[in-house]
């Protein structure tokens, strides 16, 4: 049912209950400052969206507190500008150098983004498998940390012994200035196991060794407790070299979902009650169109 319009005197009470006019609600509203916030708590923060939630009190010219919810939220790049972006001069300060893989802290000019953790193109395909470089190639720059030959100053914590043993350093994606999107990598040293499906009860002592270790080096270098990680492996894993990923409980890490990450911990319990367990079962993962892998299942009929 419609309703009638509102008597004079309740408008205008309403309005001073609201904060006045429109003009005068436009014109606090363009008063209004970060500087009048004060946080009270994170509410929510997602590292991959780039999206932080906050519960905030603006602090009023009488000095009183109001609540209120801000969300601050990182614009995304406007594909017109990124050869503008590319052509500006800015400061690249490089972060890290490892074989064919550099990653850089850049600085682009305010119109065109904020700063930004940027890289070169190798990185991704650190991240995403490298499917177009050779097979071979994609793992020196693993090699060249179990060697030291490079990231030795990024090593967190390290197991020596040639066959239970492995090398912890913070993965590329995170820029270890916050722990909302912790993120390192469980290298071992072993060479000839390169997945998931390789691994036996005998490899129980090495898989042990990474999550005790590991999670106990995490808690003394950055107080994050062992019940505070997703500890896992991929299957199918972006590089054929046995690795185990180390993220923040709350971080939505990429790869992190159900059909590809496996947990170490249930890993551990499936071998000790049948040592081929992962010889034996079936196991479901993802695929991109544009892998090769892919092609190779379409024509086998696979998919």
């Amino acid at each position: 049912m419609a309703e009638g319009p509102q008597p004079k005197r309740k408008r205008e009470e309403d309005e001073e209950g609201n904060g006045g006019d429109a003009t005068q609600g436009g014109a606090a509203a363009a008063a209004f400052t970060l500087s009048d916030l004060r946080v009270r708590r994170v509410l929510r923060e997602s590292a991959r969206d780039k999206i932080v939630f906050l519960h905030a009190e603006r602090i009023g010219l009488s000095g009183e507190g109001t609540d209120a919810v801000v969300i601050l939220e990182k614009t995304p790049f406007q594909e017109e500008k990124i050869p503008d972006l590319l052509k500006k001069p800015m400061n690249a300060e490089l972060q890290m150098h490892n074989d064919i893989y550099c990653t850089f802290y850049l600085s682009p000019p305010p119109e065109l983004s904020g700063g930004v953790q940027g890289d070169n193109q190798s990185r991704a395909y650190r991240q995403a498998g490298g499917w177009n470089l050779k097979y071979g190639r994609r793992r020196v720059w693993v090699y060249n940390i179990l060697e030291k030959k490079a990231e030795a100053d990024r090593i967190v914590h390290e197991n020596p012994d040639p066959s239970n043993g492995f090398v912890l350093v913070p993965d590329l994606k995170w820029n270890q200035n916050q722990l909302d999107d912790l993120y390192l990598i469980a290298l071992v040293h072993r060479r000839q196991i390169k997945s998931l499906r390789d691994l036996t009860a005998e490899h129980l002592p090495l898989l042990r060794n990474v999550l005790q270790e590991g999670k106990e080096a995490i808690e003394k270098r950055f107080g994050v407790p062992g019940s505070q990680l997703r500890i896992y492996l991929h299957y199918q894993p972006s590089y054929h070299h046995l690795h185990v990923h180390f993220t923040a409980l709350g971080y939505d890490a990429p790869g992190s979902s159900v059909e590809r990450a496996h947990l170490l911990a249930d890993v551990i319990d499936n071998l000790a009650m049948d040592s081929m367990y992962y010889q034996k079962r079936a196991l479901t993962f993802p695929l991109r169109a544009d892998e090769p892998l892919f092609k190779k299942f379409q024509e086998a009929g696979k998919v």
